[in-house]
């Protein structure tokens, strides 16, 4: 088993990466097998959660508004895991979001990957799920706050450690990291008419247009916009 890698795990507003956005970041760095180093941190949205991620989660609205922007946090990840393989839980879901989100700032993250989901999919064909949360309870593995990043990495750490120990003698390829790849799809800058309703729509209920804002994308602003609407309704007109 590889010795220095970093585990990481993300929360997120849903499912797409194109569509949706990151909300925490949880990572542990490894070295010579001993954690090093930690990162946890929370990303400010500028949008209102849904109750399902709320639920699933944990995390609230108020817990998110006193956080940082995505670009500070995604950068400072990126150098965090930088000249590191990253290991998690579903890998490809987690690295695709983060590949998406550095290249809007024009940040580089290409990394090798090992996947606990995917060993796992191939030494427990027997269990009926290989979810993060099965395979815990399978190994006793105790996972304090799931479906929180950090501790959903710690807990994906120690599942490496314990998949490693039982297969990767009898299954070496399986640990061996691969060349993550994932190409994202062109985003274009929000338009001048969305940007002028966006400004409009924070000053008619008092939420503060920020530096992020500035930045999103043509679909990111049809979305926050259609968000805020539904949450705290049209502007009137006199």
């Amino acid at each position: 088993m590889i010795k220095d890698y970093v585990v990481f795990d993300l929360e997120t507003t849903g499912l797409s990466p194109d569509k949706d956005t990151i909300i925490e970041i949880g990572a542990l760095k490894v070295i010579q097998g001993r954690v090093t180093e930690r990162f946890s941190e929370f990303i400010n949205p500028h949008q209102p959660l849904t109750a399902q991620i709320s639920e699933l989660t944990g995390i609230t609205d108020d817990m998110l508004a006193g956080a940082r922007d995505l670009m500070p946090v995604v950068r400072e990840f990126v150098e965090f895991s930088e000249g590191f393989v990253v290991i998690g839980h579903n890998l490809s879901f987690d690295y695709r979001f983060t590949k998406n989100a550095a290249e809007k700032f024009g940040l580089s993250f290409d990394r090798e990957g090992i996947d606990t989901l995917k060993i796992a999919k191939t030494v427990h064909k027997d269990l009926p799920s290989r979810s993060l949360g099965a395979l815990c309870e399978h190994y006793g593995i105790i996972n304090s706050a799931a479906h929180r990043a950090y501790h959903d990495a710690l807990a994906t750490a120690k599942l490496y450690q314990t998949l490693g120990h039982y297969f990767e003698e009898s299954n070496p390829g399986l640990f061996v990291p691969e060349k993550m790849s994932f190409k994202s799809k062109k985003q274009q800058p929000m338009t001048k008419k969305q940007k002028a309703y966006l400004k409009d729509l924070c000053k008619y209920h008092k939420i503060e247009f920020n530096d992020s804002m500035e930045q999103m994308t043509m679909s990111e602003a049809s979305r926050w916009i259609d968000q805020t609407i539904s949450q705290y309704g049209r502007m009137k007109r006199f």
